[in-house]
C-alpha cells in the first residue's frame, strides 16, 4: 500500500466504525455517549434538559441526528439502541423538557456540547464533552470544574471534600475486590474545597461496592459511567 500503510496498522473497529443509529458516528454515537454520561452523573434523574451546541454539531445536529443521538443518551439508551430514532416522543411520555441552543463554547473541539440537566429537586448537573470521531468521547468538565475522560474503561467518579484519607479509602476499597485501577487523577476547586476523583478501572464495578463507597466519610455523591 501507499506509505507502507497496512491493514494490520488498523483495528477491525477503525475499518467498519461503531455500532450505531444513524449517518455518522461522531454525530450520533458519540452524541448519545455524551448524552448517557449526563444521565449517569444526574443519577437517571432528568426533569429538563437543555444542550449547547457548538461548532459542527450546532451547524448539522437536525440533518445527521445529533439531537435524537444526544436524546437518546439521557434516556440511558447506547448507540446502537433502535429507540433513538423516537428520542423526542419518548421524551415527551416520560415529561422531560429539552432544548437545543446553538451556542460558541470558545476554543472547543468542533464537535462540542454542554448539557445542562435540571433534576426534580431543581439540583442542576453541567457536563462539557466532545465527540472526537469514531464514537470516541472526551468530557472535559463536570460542574465547571476542569478534568478529562472518555468513557473507554469503568469510570467512578467520586464527588468529596479535598481532604487527607478519602481517596486513600476509595482506593482501599477497590483493591479489596480486586478492581484494578487503569487511570486515576484527582482535580479539585481549591485547597480543602470540593473535589473530584475519576477512577477509569480494567473491571467491571458491582453496585454493592458503590453503597460501602458511598459510605466514606467526606464523599457526597459517587457516580459509575459505563457506555
Amino acid at each position: 500500500m501507499n506509505g507502507g500503510v497496512s491493514l494490520k496498522d488498523f483495528s477491525l473497529f477503525d475499518i467498519i466504525g461503531p455500532s450505531m443509529i444513524g449517518p455518522s458516528s461522531s454525530h450520533t454515537a458519540g452524541a448519545t455517549k455524551l448524552g448517557k454520561v449526563a444521565y449517569r452523573i444526574a443519577s437517571k434523574e432528568i426533569k429538563s434538559v437543555e444542550f449547547f451546541l457548538h461548532g459542527s454539531f450546532a451547524k448539522t445536529y437536525k440533518g445527521h441526528g445529533t439531537d435524537k443521538a444526544l436524546l437518546g443518551g439521557i434516556l440511558g439508551f447506547n448507540p446502537d439502541d433502535e429507540r433513538i430514532k423516537y428520542s423526542f416522543s419518548l421524551a415527551k411520555e416520560k415529561g422531560i423538557e429539552y432544548s437545543f441552543i446553538e451556542s460558541d463554547l470558545g476554543e472547543a473541539h468542533p464537535n462540542t456540547v454542554k448539557i445542562v440537566v435540571t433534576k426534580p429537586n431543581d439540583e442542576k448537573v453541567e457536563i462539557l464533552g466532545s465527540s472526537i470521531g469514531g464514537g470516541n468521547i472526551v468530557v472535559s468538565q463536570i460542574n465547571g470544574l476542569s478534568l478529562e475522560f472518555t468513557g473507554a474503561y469503568t469510570t467512578l467518579i467520586v464527588s468529596h471534600r479535598d481532604k487527607p484519607g478519602v481517596v486513600a479509602k476509595v482506593t482501599a476499597i477497590l483493591a479489596e475486590y480486586s478492581i484494578n485501577i487503569a487511570f486515576m487523577r484527582v482535580y479539585r476547586y481549591g485547597r480543602g474545597e470540593n473535589a473530584f476523583m475519576v477512577i477509569e478501572t480494567d473491571d467491571s464495578i458491582d453496585k454493592s461496592i458503590m453503597s460501602y463507597i458511598d459510605k466514606v466519610d467526606g464523599i457526597s455523591t459517587a457516580y459509575l459511567v459505563t457506555l
